[in-house]
């Protein structure tokens, strides 16, 4: 395991992610059947069946699987055939972050169905599941706040074999998560989030940031225990997103100290561009120089050893430092350096 200076929140176990259709880790047989090809526990290539109802899906018409969807709906099959395909899958990808240095493992079934029954069903098994194979303590992640305290609910019920988990996330506009965070001596993800808008500005993060932080104090949750948000949004949208990011952090660390943590979905700077590895591990290292000890990410893609060997005078660092830092007007540079083929993937 990769011994780090963050704490990291893997990501991956999340009803939202999708494969492409036409990728590599997809395939086709001859009679038709599809799978999701993947390494097992024992680093044996296996496959997941892409069940015949997927096939009716939006999503699959427009060439992506949902395969954490697939997994965990086969997981909850009545046959057991197609629930030993859904657990192998999931405990698959749980080593994989186990292995790459993970501290905790968000876990996310909003897109299961719309329906809130069913989603309670499925994280009821994914909390099962994951905890009678998992290491790491669950970080349970929902829209709803109704899901987390279920699957709080759920994983106490187990025994919490994992130890206290985490909860993705407490703002301005669900403080009840809050009190959540104290019935199970859990640590919180506390997002910049207002009451019914976004963050725009550094001040506006800050001011919710500020905001939250007060009402955990009022709860005696301990700064310890709080994973503050200051939220990433794509670069390529407004070059000023990455400053917004990197000077919030910086100010709440200078205002509240060493002892509270500060996380972020750092990847998300990279949505919509080439080359999102260069451009994540880039993010990553200026987090931290800002402040940053945490980070919401894929460890497998974004390896935190590579991260800190990054070479931060070479040109396409620097280039990419400049786009990140907001003197790359609509990344115009950036992306005709990398048509250009000046700039390579790491």
């Amino acid at each position: 395991m990769v011994k780090s200076v963050l704490t990291v929140i893997g990501e991956n176990i999340h009803t939202t992610r999708v494969l492409r259709t036409n990728g590599k880790r997809v395939i086709r047989k001859e009679n038709g059947d599809e799978f999701v090809v993947y390494k097992n526990i024992d680093d044996i290539t296996s496959f997941m069946p892409i069940p015949d109802f997927f096939k009716d899906t939006q999503v699959y018409k427009q060439g992506s699987v949902k395969h954490f969807m697939i997994a965990v709906t086969l997981g909850m099959s009545g046959s057991d055939e197609d629930r030993i395909h859904g657990e192998n899958y999931i405990s698959a990808e749980i080593k994989r972050q186990e292995d790459k240095g993970s501290n905790f493992l968000d876990l996310n079934v909003d897109e299961i169905s719309y329906k809130i029954d069913i989603q309670k069903k499925a994280m009821a098994w994914l909390i099962g599941h994951y905890s009678s194979v998992a290491k790491l303590p669950p970080c349970i992640d929902s829209s709803s706040v109704e899901i987390i305290q279920h699957g709080l609910e759920c994983y106490r019920s187990v025994g919490s074999p994992q130890g206290p988990p985490m909860i993705n996330s407490a703002s301005l506009e669900r403080i009840s998560v809050l009190d959540l965070v104290t019935e199970n001596n859990a640590t919180a993800i506390v997002t910049a989030s207002g009451i019914d808008s976004m963050p725009s500005e550094i001040s506006d993060r800050i001011s919710n940031l500020s905001q939250m932080i007060k009402q955990c104090l009022e709860r005696k949750i301990p700064l310890s225990q709080i994973y503050l948000d200051a939220l990433v949004f794509p670069i390529a949208v407004d070059q000023n997103f990455g400053n917004h990011y990197l000077g919030a952090v910086a100010q709440i660390r200078e205002r509240f100290g060493e002892e509270i943590h500060i996380t972020g979905g750092l990847s998300n700077v990279s949505f919509g561009l080439p080359l999102r590895k260069l451009i994540n591990d880039t993010f990553i290292r200026l987090s931290i120089e800002s402040g940053v000890d945490s980070a919401i990410l894929n460890p497998v893609e974004s390896d935190v050893e590579r991260i800190f060997a990054l070479d931060m005078e070479s040109e396409r660092v620097q280039t990419t430092i400049n786009m990140l830092l907001g003197k790359d007007e609509y990344c115009t540079n950036f992306l005709s350096k990398y048509r250009s083929g000046s700039l390579t993937e790491i």
